[in-house]
C-alpha cells in the first residue's frame, strides 16, 4: 500500500510541468468470464496519452498499478517495461514539448471494490463489472496522470463478451464487436467510469427548454443486476432524477453539461455512490428487496440529488488537490438536502439532516483527528480518510450557516458565477470566496478563517434571567469551545421560546434571530417575553453547534419532550440530548429512559430510527457494565410493547420490529423471534419478508439459537448475493471460540474474501454480547494491524483496522494497550495512526460515559 502513495508536493510538481490534451483508453474485458484462469485474473488495457511538457528534456512519471506491462512507447520510441515500470509508476525521461505515451498493460480485476471490480452472482453465475476510482484507483485500470488538476477529454473503447452491454461516461455504440464511446468533456481521471455485464437496463428521458429557447434533451438510464430486477423501482429513481434536474437548472443557470445521465446500482460497492459524469454508480442496497420505511426512500433520494449536484460542484468545476475536497463534497451534501426539500416529496429532509447527518459531523469533529473543513492533505492516504463527517456533514452544515449569513439569493448567484468562470477547470478556496464576496458584500475572508480553516465544534447554552413579574429580564447565549480547539465563531442563530398550551402541547411562542459572537451574546429582542419552559438555541438549525440547555429547559424536556409539536425542534432536542450523553453530561440510562418514554410519540420515521440506533449505542457503550443487563431488558420490553401497539402494517411497526430484534437477548424474546420466523407466532400487520427474516436470524445466531444448519437452510430460501452476505454475517456472529477463530483467520490471514464479505464477516464477528469470547483478540489486533496496512488495499485496511478494534473490551487496559502500540509505532503511516487514535478516543469516551452512568446510581 505505501508504495502506491502520491504526495501533494509530487502532484504540484507534475502539474507545473505537464498539461494533458487527451486520453484514448482501450480495454478488453472478455477475460472476465470463463474458468481456469490463473490469479490474479487480468484484462488488457492499452492507453494513449497526448500531453505537453513545459520544460522539454525534463523527467516525470505516469501512474499505473498493474501486475505487468507488455509495452511502453514514448514519442515513437519503445521503452523497456522492466526498466521504466516499478509496479506503480512509469518513468518518463527526456520529455519533448509535445508527447505521446502508449502503454499496453495487463491490469488485475478487483475483489476489493477499487479499480475494475469483478463480481460473480451466486444466484445465476453471471459476471458483472464496474469501476470505482476515487481518490486514485483509475491507475488500476489504465495508465494516467492520477491527480484531479490534470484534466483531459477521454475516449474509451471496450471489448466485452458478446452478450454483454457496456456503458461509460459518454454515449456508446457497438460496432464490429467493440463498444466505442463519445469523447468526454475535460474531466479528472477519478470520475471516469466503465460498467459492463448483463445488467437489467431501463430508460427514460428528460426535456427542458433553456432560456435561449433551445431544447435540452438528456437520455436517462438506470440499471441493476438481473437478480434485483423484480425489486427495481426505476420509476421512482427517474422521478427524483427529473425533479433534481429541474431544481438544479432553476437554481444554477448552467445546463447539465455531460450529455446522457445513467445511474448504475452495482454489487459489493464500498461507497454510497460516486458522481461519475454521465454514469453515476450507487451501492445496490438502494434497491430494496423488502419493506423499508420512508426514511430509506428519502435517503436514496438524497444520494441521487447529492451525486447530481456533483455534476456542477466537482465534475464541471473540480478542486486542484484534495485539500479542497469540501468544494465538492460539502456542497453536494448541502445541495442534496436543499434539493430534496425544494423539489421532491421529502419536504422534511432538513429534520433528517439535523438529526442524522450532523450527528456524524459532531462525532468526527471531536476526534483527535479532527481537521478544518479545508484540510491539510499531504498524500493520497490522507485524502482517502478525509471522506469523513467533517468534509461532508460539517461542511454542509457550515454552508447552511453561510446561506443564513449572506442570504440564499447571494449564495446561489455566487454559485452561478463560480460555474461560468471555472467551467472544466480546477479551483481553490479563494476562487469561491471571491464570487461570494461579490454577490453578498460580506467579508468572506474573515468568515472563512473562522469556519473553514479552524477545527472543533462550539457549544451554545442559554442563560435566562427573569424579572420580578416573571418575564425575561435578559436572555443571553454563552458560547464555549474545547481547550484543544478554542476558536469561538460567529453564529447566525434563531432562539426559540417554548411553553405548553392549555391542551398540553409544547409550542414555540417567541423567536428571535441574532448574530452570536464571542463568549456571551445578549438576545435583546427577547427581553420582556413571558417566561419560557424551554429555550431552544439554534432553533430551525441555522448554524453548526452543540446545543446545550439551562436547568429549567432540561427539566422540561425530561417531562415533556414528547409534547413538542414541531418535528424539527424535537429532532434538535433529541440530538442535543444524545450529545450530552456522549459527552458524559447525561447518564446513559437517562437517555435510554427518555427514548422508552417518548420515542413512541415520534412522528418522523427517520428520527425514530435514529433514536433506536442511539439507544442501542447508549446501552452497548455508555451504560455502566453492572447495569447493562437490566437496561437492556428494559429496552427489549419497551421495543416489544411498542411493536405490539404500533399500527398494523405501518412503517413505525417495521422500525420497532427491527429494534426489538436488535435488543432481544433473553429466552422469551429469542423464542418469539423464532416463532415469527416459523409462522407459529403472528403480529397483526407485520410482514416477515426475506430481509426481516435475516434481521431476526442474526440475534438468534449470536445467542446460539440458530446454528449453521439453520443458516444454510435460510440461504437456500434466499440463494442470492444479498442472502450470501447475510448468511456470512450470521455465521460469524455465532457464540463459539472456533467460529471466532475461523472468522478472524478469514479476514486477517487470508485474502480470499471479497470486500463485501470482509465487511459482513467483521460485522458478525464483533458482537457486543460476546465480550468474553472476543477478549483474546485484543492482543492479536495490535500484533497484526501494521502488517494488514502494509499488505492490503487501503479500503480493506480501513475496514479491518476500524472493524476489529477491541471496542467491546471497554476497560483501561485496552486504552493502555492502544497507547503502547502508538508509542511503539511512531513511524507508522499517518493514516493508520489516525484510525487507531480515533478508535482510542471512542473507547476513552465510552469509559467516561460509563463513569457518568455509574455515578448517577451511587449518587
Amino acid at each position: 500500500m505505501p508504495g502506491e502513495n502520491l504526495s501533494r508536493d509530487e502532484a504540484r510538481e507534475r502539474a507545473a510541468l505537464l498539461s494533458v490534451d487527451s486520453y484514448d483508453v482501450s480495454l478488453d474485458v472478455r477475460s472476465a468470464v470463463g474458468e481456469g484462469q490463473a490469479e490474479p485474473r487480468t484484462f488488457r488495457s492499452v492507453t494513449t496519452i497526448r500531453f505537453r511538457c513545459n520544460e522539454p528534456g525534463a523527467s516525470s512519471f505516469a501512474d499505473l498499478v498493474a501486475p505487468g506491462v507488455t509495452a511502453v512507447t514514448l514519442n515513437g520510441k519503445d521503452l523497456d517495461p522492466g526498466e521504466v515500470f516499478d509496479g506503480v509508476r512509469i518513468a518518463l525521461e527526456d520529455l519533448a514539448a509535445e508527447n505521446e505515451l502508449v502503454v499496453d498493460a495487463q491490469c488485475a480485476y478487483s475483489r476489493t471494490g477499487e479499480g475494475l471490480h469483478r463480481f460473480v452472482d451466486p444466484e445465476d453465475g453471471e459476471v458483472y463489472l464496474y469501476t470505482q476510482y476515487e481518490p486514485a484507483d483509475s491507475r488500476r485500470v489504465f495508465a494516467n496522470f492520477e491527480q484531479p488538476d490534470l484534466k483531459a477529454p477521454f475516449r474509451f473503447e471496450v471489448r466485452a463478451p458478446e452478450e454483454w452491454t457496456v456503458w461509460s461516461n459518454g454515449a456508446g455504440e457497438l460496432a464490429d464487436g467493440v463498444w466505442r464511446f463519445a469523447e468526454t468533456k475535460p474531466i479528472s481521471t477519478y470520475i471516469t467510469c466503465v460498467v459492463a455485464g448483463p445488467y437489467h437496463y431501463v430508460t427514460d428521458h428528460y426535456t427542458r427548454t433553456l432560456p435561449d429557447g433551445t431544447t435540452l434533451e438528456i437520455p436517462l438510464g438506470a440499471m441493476c443486476r438481473k437478480g434485483l430486477a423484480p425489486y427495481f423501482d426505476a420509476d421512482d429513481v427517474f422521478l427524483v432524477t427529473r425533479q433534481g434536474l429541474d431544481f438544479f437548472h432553476d437554481h444554477f443557470d448552467y445546463p447539465y453539461p455531460f450529455g446522457k445521465y445513467d445511474q448504475a446500482f452495482v454489487p459489493e460497492y464500498n461507497l454510497g455512490a460516486m458522481e461519475n459524469p454521465g454514469l453515476v454508480t450507487f451501492r445496490e442496497e438502494y434497491i430494496f428487496r423488502g419493506k423499508v420505511t420512508q426514511a430509506s426512500y428519502e435517503a436514496r433520494a438524497n444520494v441521487i440529488l447529492h451525486e447530481m449536484a456533483h455534476m456542477w460542484f466537482g465534475d464541471l468545476v473540480t478542486m486542484v488537490w484534495w485539500d479542497d475536497l469540501w468544494l465538492k463534497e460539502s456542497f453536494a451534501d448541502f445541495m442534496g438536502t436543499f434539493a430534496n426539500v425544494g423539489a421532491t416529496r421529502f419536504t422534511n429532509a432538513w429534520t433528517t439532516f439535523a438529526n442524522r447527518r450532523k450527528a456524524w459531523a459532531y462525532r468526527a469533529d471531536q476526534l483527535p483527528s479532527t481537521h478544518p473543513i479545508t484540510a491539510d492533505i499531504r498524500d493520497l492516504q490522507d485524502a482517502k480518510l478525509n471522506f469523513d463527517g467533517i468534509t461532508y456533514a460539517k461542511g454542509a452544515s457550515v454552508l447552511k450557516q453561510l446561506v443564513a449569513y449572506v442570504g440564499q439569493d447571494a449564495f446561489l448567484e455566487g454559485a452561478r458565477r463560480y460555474f461560468k468562470r471555472n467551467a472544466y477547470g480546477n479551483t481553490r478556496l479563494g476562487d469561491l470566496l471571491s464570487v461570494l464576496e461579490e454577490t453578498s458584500g460580506r467579508d468572506m475572508g474573515a468568515w472563512s478563517r473562522k469556519w473553514l480553516q479552524t477545527a472543533g465544534v462550539n457549544s451554545l447554552t442559554p442563560q435566562v434571567l427573569l424579572a420580578a413579574d416573571g418575564r425575561i429580564e435578559e436572555l443571553a447565549v454563552v458560547q464555549e469551545a474545547a481547550e484543544s480547539h478554542p476558536e469561538l465563531r460567529p453564529h447566525r442563530v434563531a432562539v426559540g421560546l417554548y411553553r405548553r398550551t392549555a391542551e398540553g402541547a409544547l409550542e414555540r411562542y417567541a423567536r428571535a434571530e441574532a448574530d452570536v459572537d464571542g463568549p456571551r451574546t445578549v438576545i435583546a429582542d427577547l427581553a420582556g417575553a413571558e417566561a419560557p419552559e424551554l429555550v431552544l438555541v439554534n432553533d430551525d438549525d441555522l448554524t453548526y453547534c452543540k446545543i446545550r440547555f439551562d436547568d429549567a429547559s432540561l427539566a422540561a424536556l425530561r417531562d415533556h419532550l414528547g409534547d413538542l409539536t414541531d418535528p424539527l425542534a424535537r429532532a434538535l432536542c433529541w440530538s442535543a440530548l444524545w450529545n450530552l450523553t456522549r459527552d458524559a453530561l447525561l447518564p446513559a440510562r437517562d437517555f435510554v429512559g427518555l427514548v422508552l418514554r417518548f420515542a413512541s410519540r415520534e412522528s418522523d420515521i427517520g428520527v425514530l430510527q435514529m433514536l433506536h440506533a442511539w439507544a442501542e449505542s447508549a446501552l452497548v457503550h455508555y451504560v455502566a457494565p453492572e447495569s447493562r443487563e437490566a437496561a437492556g431488558r428494559r429496552l427489549a420490553e419497551g421495543a416489544l410493547r411498542e411493536l405490539r401497539e404500533a399500527e398494523p402494517g405501518s412503517e413505525h411497526q417495521l422500525a420497532w420490529a427491527r429494534f426489538f430484534a436488535s435488543t432481544a437477548a433473553d429466552e422469551a424474546d429469542l423464542r418469539l423471534l423464532g416463532d415469527l420466523l416459523s409462522g407459529t407466532a403472528v403480529i397483526d400487520g407485520l410482514d416477515v419478508d426475506q430481509e426481516l427474516r435475516w434481521a431476526f436470524l442474526e440475534p438468534l445466531a449470536a445467542h446460539g439459537v440458530a446454528d449453521e444448519a439453520a443458516l444454510a437452510a435460510e440461504l437456500m430460501r434466499d440463494d442470492t448475493a444479498s442472502g450470501k452476505r447475510h448468511q456470512v454475517r450470521c455465521l460469524a456472529a455465532r457464540p463459539s471460540a472456533a467460529v471466532k477463530a475461523q472468522a478472524w483467520a478469514q479476514v486477517v490471514e487470508s485474502q480470499a474474501l471479497s470486500n463485501a464479505l470482509v465487511e459482513a464477516t467483521i460485522a458478525g464477528f464483533a458482537q457486543s454480547s460476546q465480550r468474553d469470547l472476543l477478549a483474546p483478540y485484543a492482543r492479536k489486533y495490535f500484533e497484526v494491524i501494521a502488517r494488514i496496512w502494509e499488505d492490503r488495499s487501503i479500503q480493506i485496511g480501513m475496514d479491518v483496522v476500524r472493524g476489529l478494534y477491541p471496542a467491546f473490551q471497554d476497560r483501561p487496559e485496552t486504552l493502555e494497550a492502544t497507547d503502547a502500540w502508538l508509542a511503539a509505532h511512531a513511524d507508522a503511516p499517518a493514516a493508520l495512526r489516525r484510525l487507531v487514535l480515533e478508535a482510542r478516543d471512542d473507547l476513552a469516551r465510552t469509559l467516561r460515559g460509563q463513569e457518568c452512568d455509574a455515578r448517577a446510581v451511587t449518587g
